[in-house]
């Protein structure tokens, strides 16, 4: 009787330890990467709101250089502040949002910073796109604004949810634009009085001054020739006086 029970309490062993085999990798196997936000009692129309970003790494091979944010609509790049991120990281701003990057993190580390924004937009929620860029070219895009189907990986955007706003909050104003430095300089010509003479009328000047103009050139023949008669009106008299 033990002989035609043991195949089958084998048999049965077998099959749990493949299922606990299937289900130990199962659970052994890492979550997928993805960015997240957060937002300590985020809710539309809140003003000087810190974001919270957390990326985790998906390369074996490169550490995280740079993260790009498409900021959503109702936040513009000058409404954002850089509060803190990793050592030697620096913040600028794009035409579209920011980045954050700097010396390439060790392999496997993830990366935390944190901004804040002068005010949220009243809605509902706000998608963060990013571009993650790694030390040999990598680049995960972050930028599905769908939820994954269950099973799939998928890209998912950061989406930061909001609360309803505040009674009696309202949007500020809007941030001022800080002009471009690279403006060129206002042209020389341009901040001249409109009494400036013209070239044309400053040659003329400089005629007159050099004692080329007509005026001056015509005294001067008329001398002449009253110098030339006077000479010739003293000799034919010294001649008279001589013959007589």
């Amino acid at each position: 009787m033990s002989r035609t029970i043991r195949p089958r309490t084998v048999r049965r062993l077998s099959a749990v330890t493949v299922l606990a085999l299937a289900a130990s990798v199962a659970l052994a196997a890492p979550a997928s990467a993805h960015v997240e936000v957060e937002a300590a009692g985020a809710r539309a129309l809140a003003e000087n709101v810190t974001l919270d970003f957390t990326a985790e790494t998906e390369s074996d091979k490169a550490g995280i250089t740079e993260l790009e944010v498409i900021l959503p609509e109702g936040i513009t790049p000058a409404d954002v502040r850089y509060k803190e991120g990793p050592a030697g990281w620096k913040f600028a701003v794009t035409d579209r949002g920011f980045t954050v990057g700097g010396p390439a993190l060790a392999t496997g580390k993830d990366v935390a910073y944190a901004v804040t924004v002068r005010q949220l937009p009243d809605a509902e929620s706000l998608a963060f796109k990013t571009l993650q860029s790694y030390g040999d070219g990598r680049v995960d895009r972050w930028i599905e604004l769908e939820e994954p189907k269950e099973g799939e990986h998928g890209s998912p955007a950061p989406t930061l949810a909001l609360k309803p706003a505040a009674p009696g909050a309202k949007p500020v104003s809007p941030t001022p634009t800080a002009e471009p430095s690279s403006a060129a300089p206002s042209s020389p010509a341009a901040s001249e009085p409109a009494d400036t003479p013209s070239s044309a009328e400053t040659t003329t000047a400089v005629a007159a001054d050099d004692g080329s103009s007509p005026v001056l050139i015509t005294a001067l023949v008329v001398a002449a020739v009253a110098l030339i008669g006077g000479g010739l009106w003293w000799f034919r008299r010294r001649g008279g006086a001589d013959s007589a």
